[in-house]
């Protein structure tokens, strides 16, 4: 089991577009390894690579079917709206309902380099927006109404102020109390 640590708001990795992958290698390979340990030990249903601090086009989720891993995952087409409840690893603690497109057809490569091409609505189309967002450098804060990414934001400041006057060094959060 892994226990790096997930980048939380205020992160600017989190900010930024991941890069596409070139080559899936020996290293994509471990990265998913380690991204669906990670994942798993959150727990979450999906983590980006960059939630991890790895600026690479790369997810995994688990749906409740076993893990997946898609490289440079591309949404060709959205249709419809579907409001639910939607929570993040980045944004520990919090969630709002946040409306997105119902369906999706999403498009990528597998760890073997064959081409993935899912169609699906509802929660596992919610999950692929999610992880995309984030590859896209797009924090489910930014999803909210304006009134309601004030409320949030300042929460999630407060938070920052006081984990970092608890440790004030990073120790702590890195190596455990």
């Amino acid at each position: 089991m892994s226990s790096l640590p997930i980048r939380v708001f205020g992160d600017p990795v989190l900010t930024e577009v991941a890069k596409e992958i070139s080559d899936i290698d020996g290293k994509i390979v471990s990265l998913a390894e380690l991204m669906i340990d990670v994942m798993y030990e959150a727990p979450g249903v999906g983590l980006a690579a960059n939630q991890i601090g790895i600026n690479k086009r790369i997810f995994v989720y688990d749906k409740g079917d076993g893990p997946v891993v898609v490289v440079n995952p591309v949404i060709k087409e959205s249709s419809g709206e579907w409001t639910y409840e939607e929570g993040c690893l980045s944004v520990p603690g919090l969630s709002w309902d946040i409306t997105r497109p119902n369906a999706i057809h999403l498009v990528g490569f597998g760890l073997d380099g064959e081409e993935i091409s899912i169609e699906t609505d509802e929660f596992e189309g919610r999950i692929f927006q999610h992880e995309m967002d984030h590859l896209n450098g797009i924090l489910l804060v930014e999803r909210l109404d304006d009134d309601q990414k004030k409320a949030a934001k300042k929460l999630l400041r407060k938070r920052a102020i006081e984990v970092s006057a608890a440790d004030p060094d990073g120790l702590n959060r890195l190596f455990g109390s």
